[in-house]
């Protein structure tokens, strides 16, 4: 494989040639990919629903529901299904592995609900599927307001809707806040009785002649044609003429009965923004198109048809855009952009401190082209560009580098000792090849697993592991392919460098050689800015949109590299030229492992030292830690407020109270703008993730003001302005309220989420009841929901079958006329050219008359005559049952809550005294809490006291702490009859995604264990490299204690992982240095020269990794664009305790590794020797002074005595007597 590298040297001009298409292949790629805020993860969960408008909940179970999950329960891949049996629909939710193979699924699914739709009762609708995807939801929301018609509003949104959809970009942008129109047909009860029309009639005039009746066709010798009747309805007049009953020579139309117009359907919901009547358009881009593009592509839409309207619509109404999410993926991608050259700029500093300009160049250049060869996969790939992968390249800065280090560092040794560059490169690559590529293949081990996460947070995280294999992958072909030409090469031009250099030296005083050095520096980081920005120089901040644009900054950014090494070499600083003495001579650090590795006792005390530190960092951080926590806390910039308020509400009634809540809302300075919603309705957006409580009855969409422009500011803290609304909410009467901020992650909803299961209904409202009080009971639960029915009343209608069959009448009839009083009769359906479908014909009572009191009057033609309603029917009130629950095929009940945050108990040993809220961390005593409730302490003057006497420890409550003391309240069965119950929701996903991160962390062990025996051929090195595992998670613990962070099962444990395959490079380059030393001087000076000569690249790879994550530890974003930075925004608080983990644990790690794995190495010398010893001990022992055993055993000691010996070789003067010659062979006779 070596002979790879000869290959590549002996081509210099096509590895040149490939570098150049590499470079441009990878820029145009990284113009061209798609940006996202969150990666676009497929949701392998499909929705079938299907409506019967009228149904009970009861009846949708038995009818719908069962007979759905009847056939959908075999298909394959199928991992649950869950069931709504609501008034008027039902829902199943199908969820499969990931790795579904969707068409044949849904192929399997559409043959499944055909079979079902053939049990359903008639009236039910056709069954539609629907599909879940993180892609679908709005990247802009437009909103038009106005003080104008209804009418005018929703013709001016739909034409604006068609302009928008007409754009590649976009999916779709769906109507919110309107209603559709229905043609109205208003009977006055009495002209019924007095022209005896039943409501049969009706239904059956319109049907009948609401057709196109294709009648066939006619064949003649002239021809054949084909015949219809058209008779279907065109416009409300139509209707209005429609005949409905003769009476002789008069003909009665539906005219003569009713009146007819075109209206709106009921109103179910209100819809507001800012306080003003709205309608809004939700922007949903198409997968794979750029989401800022996209964005700013609908805005110029929108101005443009904005301005093609009429002055005086232009006036009348306000067209704007909110919750725009480019404004956030442009701030995101900045921000890490902004990362990323951070990264770069410091590992830049540390190489060049290190190693100086030209391999700090050679080092620099391997960046810049493992990242462009990385956009170039992910182009192929077809994978935008997002959060994650962002980080991913902050990641890998530190790790790309580690191989072109060990390259440069090996090279630039055999170039001062006279090797020709190329020369020097090649052998430096052929040297390190295998170790390079045994530490790159560990590095990547550790990665591979985290490929088959499995849920939503293994496709959320996806692409960090996607793009660090890329970047890994490309890394590698810059250090031993592109690295040793460019070597090469440039080490010819640093020759005219040099010459350049001195000619500058020698004509120019020193201060003025070191003074042109910072232009050179400006003009480098103006090429940069100009590549990255267009407009720099103009002071805008313009995306660069192709290669023509970054050109000239990447020329100027190639001027100033020459320029900067130009003058870098003319003001250097030549020292005098020393006296050396020959000889070698250790450094420090070299007579430090000299004393350890060179006696028999300090390898064990250090390796003694080094176990306990471990074992002790451990101990102290399961004593002392800030609990564990399934994803990290952002601060939010968009919430929803949900209003909660149960019994039998009017819509007015909950626009009242919806009112109220937006009212606090937008008095906040802190909030620029709220949709809000009463009733029915809602942006279609992902801010909780989780499913909106049962007893909402409207809702407050907000934005606060951007994170950019409040930046520093205390009081408009995202956290701070929702604590402050849900204070103010909170007084509201009559209402229960909650908010829940924006996710940036794979959350689901409250943390403690609870689901009980069971084929009794009554048994699990009992359960469900006992399972809410014990919540209400547990100390620090808040905004605790649960999934009962709602308080509220039904009202039922019995018919006494046999007495109306006495009057000729039936159930049908009833229904029909009842049907009248609420939403009225569906006739049938026609076009209308102010609606793209077909509205709904209905015949109702007028609005005085949609009582429950009408039903005592309304009179049904029987054939005994008008026979009224009362005389056969019976009104009963009834609990509420508005929605069953079921998952695989059992009814479930939900109990889910939050967790006040700051929340501790305190503990004096094992025992709990109370639990208590942190108010003041830098106060002391009880000053610091308040206290939530007494457990073992039995007052609050005993609680005192022993917090005075420092007795108590404080240990977090977090929903994993809440979970598990519920979990022992379970476990005692608390239940009556068969229940079954499991932790759902954030926990399943939190338990799933920690088993698998402990089976990843175990296979990559396993992996790199194999790699590591195939290079080391030792059972021994290769489990002293992966002992370094063991000491980089001790240091990511040390982190979180120092960086007073939870453990994030998401962000922390990824780290860890991630260090697995980090550390154990430094321990490949120190045992691979020891075997080839080992070979040719004793084993103990192997020891020693392995740390002096490995110890500046092994500290130069981990400076570099930890420089890279250090500015994302401490949420440092630095804007090269505008200029300033930023501390703890969104984005940077999302990596803090994976930058945290990498940088601690691989920080700490190296500081070990370079005493331990020395130390161990030098445990099997003296070992072997203690052994040696031994034998001859026993040896001499059992067989005497005058064996041979002893006897070399003393001639050994002697000769260590001899302190110089000398070794003398004499010529002797006599002459060396011939051999004598054998007899010849004879032949046998």
């Amino acid at each position: 494989m070596t002979e790879l590298v000869d290959w590549a040297a002996s081509r210099a001009r096509m590895v040149l040639a490939f570098i150049a298409l590499s470079l441009l292949a990878g820029g145009m790629a990284y113009v061209g990919l798609p940006k996202e805020g969150e990666p676009d993860i497929e949701i392998p969960a499909v929705f079938v629903s299907v409506p019967f408008p009228g149904i009970s909940a009861a009846d949708a179970e038995t009818l719908l529901v069962k007979p759905m999950e009847t056939e959908l329960s075999d298909l394959d891949g199928l991992d649950s299904m869950t069931a709504t049996a609501a008034e008027g629909f039902a829902i199943v939710v199908l969820e499969f592995d990931f790795g579904w193979d969707k068409t044949q699924i849904l192929a399997d699914i559409r043959a499944a609900m055909n079979r079902a739709e053939a049990e359903f009762p008639d009236g039910a609708d056709n069954y539609t599927i629907d599909e879940f995807n993180f892609s679908e939801f709005p990247i802009v929301i437009v909103n038009l307001t106005g003080q104008v018609p209804e009418r005018t509003l929703l013709r001016v949104a739909k034409d604006l809707q068609d302009r928008i959809e007409g754009l590649d970009a976009v999916l779709e942008a769906g109507l919110a806040g309107q209603r559709d129109e229905m043609i109205e047909v208003v009977i006055d009860p009495l002209r019924l009785e007095a022209y005896n029309v039943t409501a049969g009639e009706l239904i059956g005039v319109v049907t009948n002649n609401n057709l196109l009746i294709a009648a066939g066709e006619v064949e003649t010798d002239q021809g054949s044609f084909a015949v219809k009747i058209p008779s279907s309805f065109d416009d409300p007049q139509d209707v209005y003429n429609l005949p409905v009953k003769t009476n002789g020579d008069r003909v009665i139309t539906l005219g003569d009965l009713a009146t007819i117009r075109l209206t709106f359907e009921d109103r179910v919901g209100t819809a507001r923004f800012n306080g003003v009547n709205t309608v809004a358009l939700q922007v949903v881009k198409r997968k794979g198109f750029n989401l800022i593009d996209t964005a700013a592509l609908v805005k110029e839409v929108v101005d443009q048809e904005r301005q093609s309207w009429p002055q005086e619509l232009q006036d009348a109404i306000e067209v704007g855009t909110s919750n725009d999410q480019s404004r956030n993926v442009a701030s995101m991608v900045s921000q890490l952009e902004g990362s990323v050259l951070t990264a770069i700029a410091l590992v830049m500093i540390v190489v060049l401190a290190a190693l100086g300009t030209r391999p700090a160049l050679l080092v620099g250049f391997a960046i810049p082209t493992s990242f462009l060869l990385c956009f170039a996969l992910l182009a192929v790939m077809e994978i935008s560009i997002s959060n994650i992968v962002m980080f991913g390249l902050i990641l890998a800065v530190g790790m790309l580098v580690d191989g072109a280090i060990v390259v440069v560092e090996y090279a630039d040794k055999r170039i001062r000792e006279g090797t020709g560059p190329m020369h020097a490169y090649v052998e430096a690559a052929k040297r390190m090849f295998w170790p390079i590529i045994s530490s790159t293949a560990t590095t990547l081990c550790a990665f591979l697993p985290m490929l088959f996460w499995p849920g939503v947070p293994g496709q959320f995280m996806g692409m960090l592991p996607v793009t660090l294999i890329f970047v890994l992958s490309a890394s590698l072909v810059v250090a031993l392919i592109y690295l040793p030409v460019m070597g090469g090469v440039t080490g010819r031009m640093s020759r005219f460098f040099g010459n350049t250099s001195d000619a500058l030296r020698a004509r120019l005083p020193w201060f003025v050689c070191a003074l042109l050095v910072f232009p050179a520096i400006m003009v480098v980081f103006t090429g940069a800015m100009l590549t990255l920005n267009p407009g720099y120089l103009s002071g805008e901040a313009v995306q660069t949109d192709g290669l023509g644009s970054s050109l000239p900054g990447m020329l100027l950014f190639l001027i100033g590299a020459v320029l900067l090494s130009i003058t870098i070499g003319a003001a250097k600083i030549e020292r005098q030229a020393k006296k050396i003495e020959a000889g070698y001579k250790r450094s420090p650090f070299g007579r430090v492992m000299h004393f350890i590795a060179g006696n028999p006792i300090m390898p064990l005390v250090t390796v003694g030292a080094v176990a306990f530190t471990v074992v002790s960092i451990f101990g102290y951080y399961g004593a002392n830690n800030n609990g564990v926590e399934f994803f990290v806390e952002s601060e939010p910039e968009q919430a929803i407020v949900y209003v909660r308020a149960r019994g039998n509400l009017s819509l007015a009634e909950k626009d009242d109270l919806v009112r109220q809540a937006e009212e606090i809302v937008l008095a906040h300075p802190g909030v620029i703008t709220a949709f809000s919603f009463a009733g029915d309705g809602g942006l279609n957006t992902d801010a909780s993730g989780a499913a909106t409580p049962v007893d909402t009855i409207g809702q407050v969409q907000l934005e606060t003001i951007p994170w950019e422009d409040r930046a520093g500011i205390a009081e408009l803290d995202g956290d701070v302005v929702l604590e402050e609304i849900q204070a103010a909410l909170n007084t509201i009467p009559g209402i229960q309220s909650e908010i829940l901020a924006q996710s940036r992650g794979p959350a689901s909803g409250k943390p403690v989420h609870l689901r009980l299961k069971s084929d009794n209904w009554d048994d699990l409202i009992l359960a469900t009841n006992a399972a809410r009080a014990q919540f209400e009971q547990t100390p620090g639960l808040i905004t605790i929901e649960d999934s009962l029915p709602l308080p509220g009343i039904d009202w039922q209608i019995d018919v006494d079958v046999e007495k109306a069959g006495r009057f000729g009448a039936d159930v049908a009839t009833v229904g029909a006329m009842v049907q009248m009083v609420t939403r009225g009769i569906l006739l049938d359906t026609m076009r209308v050219d102010s609606s793209d479908e077909e509205v709904e014909i209905r015949v109702r009572l007028p609005e005085e008359d949609r009582v429950l009191s009408t039903l005592d009057t309304l009179r049904v033609r029987t054939n005994q005559g008008l026979i009224p309603l009362s005389n056969f029917i019976t009104r009963t009130p009834v609990a509420k049952l508005a929605q069953i629950d079921r998952i695989d095929q059992k009814r479930y009940f939900d109990v889910k809550a939050d967790v006040t945050p700051n929340l501790f108990k305190l503990l004096d040993g094992d025992i709990s005294q109370a639990v208590v809220r942190l108010v003041n961390a830098e106060a002391v005593g009880m000053d610091r809490y308040t206290v939530v409730s007494l457990e073992a302490a039995e007052s609050f003057a005993d609680l005192t006291a022993h917090v005075d006497a420092g007795d108590l420890s404080e240990v977090p409550v977090n929903p994993n702490e809440r979970i598990a003391e519920l979990t022992q309240w379970l476990e005692t069965d608390p239940f009556a009859g068969a229940i079954d119950w499991e932790w759902t929701g954030d926990q399943e996903d939190q338990a799933e995604s920690g088993a698998f991160l402990q089976v990843a962390f175990s296979g990559a062990l396993g992996l790199m264990f194999i790699i590591l025996l195939a290079q080391f051929n030792s059972i021994y090195n290769s489990i002293l490299v992966l002992m370094a595992v063991v000491m980089s998670t001790a240091g990511s613990l040390v982190g979180m204690l120092v960086m007073d962070q939870p453990f994030s099962i998401i962000m922390t444990g990824t780290g860890i992982v991630a260090l697995a395959g980090i550390v154990v490079n430094n321990n490949i380059i120190l045992i691979d240095t020891y075997q080839e030393y080992s070979k040719y001087m004793p084993r103990t000076e192997a020891i020693t020269r392995t740390a002096e000569a490995r110890i500046r690249p092994v500290l130069l790879t981990t400076i570099t990794t930890m420089a890279g994550l250090a500015p994302m530890m401490f949420g440092l974003s630095l804007d090269f664009m505008n200029g300033g930075y930023s501390v703890d925004s969104p984005t940077a608080l999302w990596w803090k305790q994976l930058a945290t983990a990498v940088v601690f644990g691989l920080g700490i790690a190296t500081m070990l590794t370079l005493v331990f794995t020395p130390s161990m190495l030098a445990v099997r010398v003296w070992f072997v020797t203690y052994v040696m010893w031994l034998a001859r001990l026993l040896a001499k022992l059992s067989m005497g002074r005058s064996s041979r055993a002893a006897r070399d055993w003393a001639l050994e000691r002697q000769a260590r005595r001899i302190k110089t010996p000398e070794f003398i070789w004499t010529d002797e003067d006599a002459p060396i007597p011939p051999l004598e010659l054998k007899n010849p062979l004879k032949a046998a006779e």
